[in-house]
């Protein structure tokens, strides 16, 4: 049976006001096909922290899973880079 692929992204978390639930914004780019122009956008993501161990300014690597809420689809899975001015 093949495995399945896990959807895993990078992103900044620019929200930590709710218990167990951060907001990750994801940037990519994109070059346009027949103008060759770089196309910037992001997306927001509502993701869930069990542990409330990331906070806001953190680089955090997030994973698709099943829904947790209405929401909510993605996961953290590991805080890449914690924020540089934050006091704990």
């Amino acid at each position: 049976m093949a495995e399945k692929i896990i959807r895993t992204l990078v992103g900044r978390v620019i929200g930590d006001s709710r218990d167990k639930t951060r907001t990750v914004v994801v940037e990519w780019a994109k070059r346009h096909e027949t103008y060759g122009k770089v196309m910037r956008s992001r997306t927001k993501y509502h993701i869930h922290d069990e542990d409330n161990q990331c906070h806001m300014g953190d680089l955090v690597e997030i994973k698709q899973v099943r829904p947790v809420s209405k929401t909510k689809t993605w996961a953290l899975v590991k805080i890449v880079e914690a924020a540089k001015n934050q006091l704990s």
